[in-house]
């Protein structure tokens, strides 16, 4: 058995043992956090019991429904949609509901399992390119492996082995960047486009992409410089081309080009406003379980801005990207701020290199462990508006 893993390539055994211990610790957890509500009368609350009635007709077996919550019945609807009939539900991006469907019929047609599956694959290769990545930002094996560590531990990374785009997302952010500082600008594009294509924010991450480029000539200016820019980062128009794709959809299906934003208004009274405003509003004036959400995208910013100094320019703007952008979508977004702020993947960068002491390191992992693990309970309690 040792000689089979020694044969299989860096950095895999780790990639695979990280995905197969959160797997195993967190569906043990689950049940057995699950086996211990039967008897509390407020889990779930009355008004979400129907979600536990659709867990279990995705699943009797609790390890495997206890991941599908909101948005997974949502895209599970998306999935069954026929192709061969007019789209009317143009509230969610294309990419997670279309791979599902060719795998559907693979696993007997059970759409939600396909959901599953995709999002497990990707947070599998979600953390293959976060070690890649991570090699190249921080030198070394050690801290590779520390940022993937960390990515697993952030707050609300249980929700990365959920039926939702959380993993897909992220898997296709770290591997454009890893693309892009290896110089393939191609690859950097295409996986680009697909990520424009997840999420309503992907596209905006045409402009870490670019400072990537900058930065790899010296953030130069001259004329001919610009000519190299326009060479060699071409494929980056390619990002913002994934949105525009789902927006010409829009238009060929309802006639609207803007039929998600508005789907998102009617649905959600989603709005653009100044995320600033959103911020401070969220600080002041809300509920108190807002204001412990907004203050920790305050801290995710505060973390940012300490370590910006080596996280260098493209980074810096991609983590303040994914917490502005977000909060540009008005007071709704407070519900689901946490899940938002698990694409902010600079901040497990920055805790990455200030864990370089084995001290600072053993009482950061199990901080942040015991918070995820806290969070975990209570999102399986199905007080999900905290998190979703």
């Amino acid at each position: 058995m040792g000689r089979t893993v020694a044969r299989v390539p860096a950095p895999w055994p780790y990639v695979v043992a990280v995905f197969l211990g959160t797997k195993i610790v967190l569906s043990l957890v689950g049940v057995l956090a699950l086996s211990a509500f039967d008897e509390v009368p407020w889990a779930p609350p009355p008004h979400e019991a129907m979600m536990r009635q659709q867990q279990r007709d995705v699943s009797e077996h609790r390890w495997l429904s206890l991941w599908f919550a909101w948005d997974s019945f949502l895209y599970d609807h998306l999935v069954q949609q026929p192709l061969d009939e007019p789209w009317r539900d143009f509230a969610f991006p294309l990419l997670y509901p279309f791979l599902a469907k060719p795998l559907a019929p693979l696993l007997g047609g059970r759409t939600a399992l396909a959901l599953l599956l995709v999002a497990n694959v990707a947070f599998l290769l979600m953390l293959y390119y976060a070690h890649r990545l991570a090699e190249r930002l921080l030198g070394d094996d050690a801290g590779a492996r520390r940022f993937v560590r960390y990515l697993v531990l952030l707050p609300a990374a249980f929700l990365f082995q959920a039926a939702l785009t959380e993993s897909l997302f992220l898997c296709l952010a770290l591997a454009a960047f890893h693309y892009a500082e290896d110089r393939r600008w191609l690859l950097a594009g295409i996986v680009g486009y697909f990520l424009g294509l997840s999420r309503s924010v992907g596209f905006v991450v045409v402009v870490p992409l670019a400072l990537v480029l900058l930065r790899q000539h010296g953030y130069r200016w001259r004329p001919r410089d610009l000519a190299r820019y326009v060479r060699v980062g071409w494929p980056l128009v390619l990002v913002p081309a994934g949105w525009l794709t789902f927006m010409a959809f829009c238009r060929w299906q309802g006639g609207d080009w803007f039929a998600y934003k508005h789907a998102q208004e009617k649905g959600w009274g989603i709005s653009v406003q100044n995320p600033l405003g959103v911020l401070w509003h969220g600080l002041t004036g809300t509920a108190p379980r807002d204001a412990l959400r907004v203050w920790i995208a305050v801290v995710v910013l505060a973390v940012l801005v300490a370590g910006a100094r080596r996280l260098g320019l493209p980074y810096l703007v991609y983590g303040v990207l994914m917490v502005l952008v977000p909060l540009s979508m008005g007071p709704p977004v407070y519900k689901s701020l946490l899940r938002y702020l698990l694409a902010v993947f600079p901040v497990a960068l920055v805790l990455a290199r200030w864990a370089r002491h084995a001290g600072v390191d053993v009482w950061l992992t199990a901080a942040l462990a015991l918070l995820q693990g806290a969070l975990f309970v209570i999102w399986l309690a199905y007080w999900t508006h905290f998190i979703i």
